[in-house]
């Protein structure tokens, strides 16, 4: 078995520099060459890697981060708007205003980070669909 440029091993020479997991994952970067070319979007991932060509649409992330990301965000933005009502007692606008913005951002930012967490460790982990070949 021939090893791809870049592609993980367990020795401390071959990882030592590349960052780690959850680094790479924060900052987009390719699970083989580590460029920080993983989005073409904010979500969305880009087709292939622009520095040394990995296909990311081989790839199978799913909805998995959706769902968990709307239940987690969910939980904690109303059990801080129910905080700040019943400490303060704002008008209601002030919660439109506060907590649309927060939700929007922490949804995004969670499902960039967990969308690329679960492609960065399929890639490192030679995980795939049983039955294929590849």
């Amino acid at each position: 078995m021939t090893e791809q440029p870049g592609s993980p091993d367990d020795t401390p020479e071959n990882t030592k520099g590349r960052p780690s997991l959850a680094e790479a994952a924060l900052f987009g970067c390719c699970p083989r060459c580590d460029a920080r070319t993983l989005f073409d979007g904010p979500v969305k991932f880009a087709e292939r890697c622009r520095a040394c060509g990995l296909d990311f649409t081989r790839f199978n992330v799913g909805d998995g981060p959706a769902g968990f990301l709307t239940l987690i965000i969910g939980a904690l933005i109303t059990g801080l708007a129910i905080w700040l009502d019943l400490s303060v007692r704002p008008p209601f606008w002030v919660h439109i205003v506060i907590w649309v913005p927060v939700t929007v951002a922490a949804v995004l930012a969670g499902l960039r980070v967990s969308k690329a967490l679960l492609l960065i460790a399929e890639y490192r982990n030679k995980a795939g669909e049983a039955g294929r070949d590849e």
